[in-house]
């Protein structure tokens, strides 16, 4: 069977994929991804194969577009509009390249930002499609959708509350979507525009199978889900068995006590040097040494002491992370997962995107991090009382440990792989699924 697995976005919207491609050929699948060239390297080193979709997505996130969707700091619906704009110019370079990618695919397995593309290819291909999300949109009265703000325990109608909040995050990302897919099934596609009530409405009713990369011991799995949403554990892709680090950062680890993680991933930075500048002065004040990530900009590249801070541009959060004393970060899927199974405590900074503030929120509920400080009111006191807190709290560092020591027992990927055989079964007995 060949799979087609379409995925948009940065680093931590394509990493735990080919973590769980991996897994699917292992088990005797085909599979491609679909993704940005910037990936390309990655995924053939992993043996899978590869098509282009979109533009580089590493000079996208530094583009002054990027910049201005991450300055609508906590306005969610701002952000989705300018977020929306941005992807305005690369739409139909993502439909057609999407389009060649899955001609030869049996299946379409999308993710989040790859639905919104994949979803018009599969009809107009006629192959069915799955899902395969790494945060939860699946209507529920357990919590609410990330773009809402949580309400009391103690509140009355909060269940209520909770599920429509799904029903009108969904609707208001559609609206604001559908033009923009329109026009893409019309020139590309040749397919007819959707109504209004399209694609989610055949999602619910259709129960189109979704598998979760995340881990249910962080977000536990509602009961009012149906048995065809699957909360399989998080799709690590760990460093090759050759990968070592270089000696410069050895001897630093070495020199003295565990240092604390800070680093944004792919968040870009109007002023980097800002805040590095802010960071470095954080880590002083708590007492702290550092190892900084610059990632795609989010910190800059600086003279820095090299008995207290060290800086690198990359390397695997899988090794690097149990080193650590704490961690500073975005709050990205991918590195909060890290993070957690490393069994350190995170200080989350959300950079503007829902998912880092939700993963943020739910690291501080867990009691494995201090209150989360959204990147614009992030100043040197409040970082550096964070930093002291997760480094001193005795009791938030034996939650991290338990939660890390849970989460290194699970097998995320091998759950998934378990129900994606269930799913294609079950699809096959069933028939291909009605657009």
């Amino acid at each position: 069977m060949h799979v087609t697995l379409v995925t948009i976005g940065s680093r931590g919207d394509v990493q735990p994929y080919i973590a769980l491609g991996g897994g699917l050929q292992a088990a005797g699948y085909h599979v491609r991804l679909a993704t940005h060239t910037d990936f390309e390297p990655m995924i053939r080193r992993r043996g899978l194969d590869f098509s282009p979709i979109g533009s580089n997505i590493r000079e996208m996130m530094q583009s002054e577009a990027a910049h201005s969707v991450l300055d609508t700091g906590n306005n969610r619906l701002l952000y989705l509009r300018r977020l929306i704009h941005a992807a305005e110019a690369m739409a139909s370079q993502a439909f057609t390249e999407c389009l060649n990618a899955c001609q030869d695919a049996d299946a379409l397995l999308l993710s989040m930002p790859g639905f919104y593309v994949g979803y018009h290819v599969a009809e107009k291909l006629g192959r069915p499609f799955y899902l395969a999300y790494l945060q939860p949109i699946t209507p529920t009265r357990a919590f609410t959708h990330r773009l809402f703000p949580a309400l009391p325990n103690w509140f009355p109608l909060r269940g209520f509350y909770n599920q429509l909040t799904h029903i009108v995050s969904e609707q208001a990302i559609w609206q604001l979507v559908r033009p923009l897919c329109n026009r893409a099934r019309c020139d590309i596609l040749n397919l007819p525009p959707m109504p209004i009530w399209k694609p989610f409405e055949q999602v619910r009713k259709g129960r189109i199978p979704i598998l979760y990369g995340y881990s249910p011991a962080v977000l536990p799995r509602p009961s009012d889900w149906g048995d065809h949403v699957y909360v399989a554990g998080n799709w690590f892709l760990d460093s090759p068995p050759d990968w070592q680090p270089s000696p410069d950062l050895l001897d630093f680890l070495e020199s003295g006590s565990p240092p604390i993680y800070v680093g944004f991933g792919s968040m870009s930075n109007r002023h980097p040097a800002a805040i590095t500048e802010l960071v470095v002065k954080a880590l002083s004040l708590s007492g702290q040494r550092g190892l900084l990530l610059t990632g795609w900009g989010g910190l800059s590249k600086a003279d820095l002491p090299n008995n207290t801070i060290f800086q690198v541009g990359s390397i695997p959060h899988d090794w690097l992370f149990p080193r650590m004393a704490a961690l500073v970060h975005h709050g990205g899927a991918g590195t909060t997962a890290a993070g957690l199974r490393a069994g350190k405590p995170s200080v989350i900074v959300p950079f503007g995107p829902p998912d880092q503030t939700f993963w943020g929120r739910r690291v501080f509920d867990l009691g494995v991090g201090p209150q989360p400080i959204p990147q614009k009111q992030l100043t040197v006191e409040r970082l550096a009382e964070a930093i002291y807190l997760a480094v001193s709290n005795e009791a938030m560092a034996s939650r991290a440990a338990a939660l890390g020591k849970h989460l290194q027992s699970e097998d995320g990927v091998a759950n998934a792989v378990e129900a994606f055989h269930k799913i294609t079964r079950e699809t096959s007995t069933a028939g291909a699924i009605s657009f």
